[in-house]
């Protein structure tokens, strides 16, 4: 397997100020030491992304698209390098990596689709004096930050629509899954993105050199995805300049089972909704809130297929649930479990962490959580579901919007006109109805009030990275 390991600036693998390791979560070992970059390389990302803003602006959208086409080929084609490269920096079951990749393709295809199809307005304004016309332009360079829990999706929802809009970027990725980022570099330079255009960089340290980053003039764009505490401090960073920023925080999804579900359809969409990747998603179902008539024989149910899931290293195919990214956050989630436990909740299956190397977590049922237990108001970002049962579907509304976050929910009825009159009062960006997965490139990703600002994805993606012009003509 080629890894690259420098940091990428105007076409060029640099070797940066100082090198970190890149471990594999399943035994801890090191798997690269990849180079960090320092004042100069990210003042060198700005100045390379900044020379080529114009000429790739101004590149025919077409070709941009086709451009976008052969990396989702590429893509494709090596999707067996990137799946093994994924679960061996991120830990994921080799599955969930593989699906990852197919997904992450295809936001080059999607907006390979939108780059030849943003729309613009001419018309006669109603007082009849002028023509309007309405045009849209790309904003510039954009930085753009993502997280280590789906290290090739999360940079390929952003690049894709950056590049078809026509904004040359400087890719900033996870310490600790960054090696994806670099090979999809290396994969879009060959499929012939030009110099410059694409920058990727890790700097050390990452607060203070991001937020000099973002005081530069030359920087018009912030798309960041991570945790709402960082998104909250990038914000004030952006403020003093009034950068452009796109945020996709944190979740708290809420998983709704209303007493006329189908069990074992709930039962299929809620490992879906709560497992995939390992619970470590921001869409992943938090909590559970099941109706009493149903509430035990779901919980035994589902209870019965967390327990069946085969824990492993990633990389082996019979591996259903990876280890954790690292040690700390394997440390959070036993807290989280042990405090509920304490404050009540009676563990169904799991919550004991085994003897041996890496930094597992077993998949985790807690049963007769108390509605205003601590682990309800924390994003677990794990294999741990906490069950409360509710009285009403009134009951579960005003539970699953009892919190900051509003990403996504999940609701199961028998009923769809039922389901979708709960869906309409839930105070989030996305709903899913009796599935467990939610995300599709084609459609708008994002949440309200402190899960983001603006979406990624869908005909919406590529408006993050344009810039509405009116222009008002006499004839």
């Amino acid at each position: 397997m080629k890894l690259f390991t420098d940091v990428f600036i105007n076409g060029a693998w640099q070797s940066g100020t100082d090198r970190v390791p890149v471990h594999d979560p399943s035994d801890g070992h090191v798997i690269a030491e990849v180079a960090t970059s320092g004042p100069n390389e990210c003042s060198a990302a700005i100045d390379s992304a900044y020379r080529a803003q114009e000429l790739w602006g101004n590149t025919p959208p077409r070709h941009r698209a086709e451009i976008l086409r052969t990396a989702y080929e590429l893509m494709i084609n090596e999707a067996d390098f990137f799946a093994e490269l994924i679960s061996r920096e991120n830990g994921k079951a080799i599955a969930d990596a593989r699906a990852e990749v197919a997904y992450a393709a295809e936001f080059f295809r999607w907006f390979a689709e939108e780059a030849v199809r943003v729309r613009g307005d001419y018309r006669l304004a109603p007082a009849g004096d002028k023509r309007i016309i309405v045009t849209h332009e790309p904003i510039g360079v954009s930085l753009l930050i993502t997280p280590w829990n789906f290290p090739a999706a999360m940079v390929t929802r952003k690049l894709g629509p950056a590049l078809a809009a026509g904004c040359t970027v400087i890719v900033k990725p996870a310490l600790e899954t960054p090696l994806t980022a670099l090979a999809i570099a290396d994969l879009l330079q060959r499929a012939g993105v030009p110099d410059g255009v694409l920058n990727v960089v890790l700097p050390d340290p990452v607060g203070p050199l991001v937020a000099e980053m973002l005081r530069d003039p030359r920087v018009r764009n912030l798309s960041f995805t991570g945790s709402t505490e960082v998104g909250r401090s990038l914000l004030h960073n952006t403020a003093d300049r009034v950068v452009r920023a796109t945020m996709e925080l944190g979740g708290n999804a809420p998983f709704l089972v209303l007493d006329d579900a189908h069990i074992e359809d709930a039962v299929a969409g809620a490992m879906l909704a709560k497992m995939r990747n390992g619970g470590c998603a921001c869409t992943a179902a938090n909590r559970f809130y099941v109706a009493r008539e149903v509430a035990e024989h779901f919980t035994e149910r589902f209870a019965a297929e967390m327990n069946n899931l085969t824990v492993g290293p990633g990389s082996s195919w019979e591996t259903q649930l990876g280890p954790l990214i690292n040690g700390s956050e394997q440390a959070k989630i036993a807290g989280l479990v042990a405090r509920a436990v304490k404050e009540g909740a009676r563990l169904v299956t799991g919550g004991v962490i085994e003897d041996g190397s890496g930094w597992f977590y077993p998949a985790t049922v807690l049963a007769d959580v108390n509605p205003e237990a601590s682990i309800l108001s924390s994003e677990i970002f794990g294999p741990v579901a906490p069950i409360v049962v509710i009285e009403s579907d009134a009951q579960a509304t005003e539970l699953a919007n009892a919190t900051e976050s509003g990403l996504v929910a999940y609701v199961y009825s028998g009923d769809v006109r039922r389901a979708m009159a709960v869906a309409a009062n839930l105070e989030v960006g996305m709903v899913a109805i009796n599935r467990g997965i939610v995300s599709d490139p084609a459609a708008p990703f994002g949440g309200v009030k402190q899960s983001g600002l603006g979406r990624e994805g869908g005909f919406d993606g590529i408006y993050e990275f344009l810039e509405t012009k009116y222009i008002a003509v006499d004839l």
